[in-house]
């Protein structure tokens, strides 16, 4: 029997295996990366060994060092978690050649199914050659062949878009996996996403364990996700699990896997089989009250399971909180994690805990939250609802986003695809803050202060503050009085400082204030507090383009110097941040001014990269 595990990985998967592990009575051994010393899930094992590496992403890429690890701490298995190595065959073969439990399937049966042309072909498809894409084609998806996670994938509508969308392809597939092959396959613009877990032993039973539908994803990364699909008629959804099972036996597969299918018009088209434990797995997990971790320790320990699968119960409902900015091209956020708490009644995975720091190497996901009911409606009124009333203090996030798709009319009557954020995202992302947080955050910042000033028989002018929040500046004015604090078109009940009452047309609501330096979190909305006069120093030019997130510039656009002729929108500067690729555009017709990225150069969120003089 397995007697301590060895993750393979980091943040909040590491955690979620620990977790299976402590319930088993196994020890558990973390490795990190010195970025994550003091990462959540090198603090929750047993035992954490140190990964060298001059880049703190690329070490848990290193298969030598992961493998002297699990020997050093005297672990006796390995579990590859997702991303990383967790689909890599020569990876699963260096396991077990140093006499280690691989809890995962067999090497070759990764490699079968490593990439996605090749899994095609096993199931008795063709791939479409990316390089002779006609227009009778179109559109079509340009995908990575290997990987996953939405990294090197472009939509091509029109074919003077397909050269840059190759392009731009191969080099994510090839930062982000080390292999640049692409292929396209047709664009079903109204999709569904599906898919179908199984769960295999090395006896020959394999397990359909229900379909799951991932159809809400933003640059085609998932966003939420459900179990069961739902509205698929039955006999479609036999066909999938029937095709899901054909992929796993025609590569003898043992363990946990994903096979994936874009539905559309009623049928299924075969996408990819991912050969690990999928993010999404919770949702699985709860439907059929199951641990799908404890599954795969038990398979590579060698047992049998059951001939059936165990009956499916209700529904579940699955988001992903990223730290993300929607105002800034939802680009990736950095900096500490000061508090995130959700309601009881929904489960929470996640690699970090309250005071963490949110760094830029890895991905921005901080937690996936997920519900459970006796049927949809329910599981989705009770995440929506969690959701609302999580506390998330520090960077920005997508919380919002997920609330308002959570209760989208055509995501509640199961009316959605793949396409559900092309068509909705711009309304679903209008700013809507409370319009009382500046004035509750200067409240409460007053507390106590009419000690010091006062209050005054003759009437003064009143304190006046200013905050960012939703992208615009407010500011708020309050006074001092023999009563204590007031303001205009509210009656201020109580204010201390860390809660503030406000009667506003009849309506008493209370607001809860916390403070980290000059960032504010009232209920669920964030401010900056803002100097009551701006630094005129602090000016930049106009059209200066800023670093919106910490990364490395990875490419600079061909031929530019100081005063070459720009496009609005022509993409200049190529940053790597958070194993994704963003680009920086002129903001308008005009000249560049001024350039001070270069390839390879470490920035910070901020710095000036470039200049554009508009003409």
């Amino acid at each position: 029997m397995i007697s301590s595990v060895l993750v393979a990985n980091r943040g909040e998967i590491a955690c979620r295996v620990f977790r299976t592990c402590a319930d088993l009575g196994i020890r558990t051994v973390a490795v990190h990366s010195d970025a994550d010393t003091d990462a959540l899930h090198a603090r929750l094992a047993d035992t954490a060994v140190r990964l060298p590496g001059a880049a703190p992403a690329d070490t848990y890429l290193r298969g030598d060092l992961i493998v002297r690890a699990a020997l050093s701490a005297g672990a006796d298995a390995v579990h590859p978690g997702y991303g990383f190595l967790s689909e890599n065959a020569g990876f699963a073969r260096a396991v077990r050649a140093a006499g280690l439990t691989w809890i995962g399937p067999p090497p070759q049966a990764i490699e079968a199914m490593a990439s996605k042309t090749r899994a095609k072909r096993l199931m008795g498809l063709t791939p479409l050659d990316a390089d002779r894409v006609t227009d009778a084609d179109l559109p079509v998806l340009v995908k990575a062949a290997a990987g996953g996670g939405g990294r090197g994938m472009r939509i091509v509508r029109r074919a003077e878009e397909l050269p840059a969308a190759l392009e731009g392809a191969r080099a994510e597939a090839a930062s982000a996996f080390g292999d640049g092959e692409v292929f396209a396959e047709p664009y079903l613009e109204h999709g569904r996403h599906v898919e179908v877990q199984i769960l295999a032993d090395t006896h020959g039973t394999v397990w359909p364990l229900g379909t799951r539908d991932c159809s809400l994803q933003r640059r085609h990364q998932k966003v939420i996700e459900e179990a069961p699909a739902p509205a698929l008629p039955a006999a479609l959804t036999e066909e999938l699990y029937a095709l899901a099972v054909r992929a796993a036996r025609s590569v003898s597969y043992v363990g946990a896997g994903t096979v994936e299918f874009l539905v559309a018009d009623g049928r299924a088209h075969f996408l990819e089989m991912n050969t690990r434990l999928q993010v999404e797995h919770p949702v699985t997990e709860a439907v059929f009250d199951i641990d799908l971790v404890a599954e795969q320790i038990r398979i590579a320990e060698g047992h049998a399971l059951a001939t059936v699968p165990p009956p499916a119960r209700g529904h579940a409902v699955e988001a992903r909180l990223y730290a993300e900015d929607p105002a800034r091209d939802w680009a990736p956020q950095t900096g500490t994690l000061h508090r995130l708490a959700v309601p009881a009644g929904v489960r929470l995975d996640t690699g970090y805990t309250d005071g963490d720091p949110i760094g830029h190497h890895y991905d921005p996901m901080l937690a996936k939250v997920v519900a459970h009911a006796p049927t949809r409606a329910e599981a989705i009124r009770r995440l929506a609802g969690a959701l609302e009333r999580v506390t998330v203090h520090g960077p920005v996030t997508n919380r919002d986003l997920l609330v308002r798709s959570l209760r989208h009319e055509e995501f509640t009557s199961a009316r959605m695809d793949t396409g559900f954020y092309d068509r909705h995202l711009a309304a679903l992302t209008a700013p809507a803050p409370d319009p009382h947080a500046p004035l509750a955050a200067a409240l409460a910042d007053a507390h106590g202060r009419s000690r010091f000033g006062g209050w005054r028989n003759v009437p003064s002018q009143p304190q006046v503050k200013r905050y960012a929040m939703g992208g615009e500046e407010h500011e708020v004015r309050y006074r001092h009085t023999r009563q204590g604090l007031a303001a205009d078109g509210v009656r201020v009940v109580h204010a201390d400082a860390r809660l503030v009452v406000l009667e506003v047309d009849g309506v008493r609501r209370r607001f809860e204030v916390s403070r980290y330096g000059d960032r504010i979190h009232v209920n669920t909305t964030a401010l900056t507090a803002l100097p009551r006069f701006p630094d005129p120093a602090a000016r930049l030019a106009p059209g200066s383009l800023l670093a919106p997130m910490p990364g490395t510039v990875v490419r600079v656009a061909e031929g530019l110097a100081e005063g070459t002729a720009v496009e609005a929108g022509q993409p200049l500067i190529w940053l790597e941040a958070m194993k994704m690729q963003h680009r920086i555009c002129a903001p308008a017709d005009g000249t560049l001014t001024a350039l001070h990225a270069r390839p390879g150069q470490q920035v910070e969120p901020g710095l000036l990269l470039a200049v554009v003089r508009e003409s």
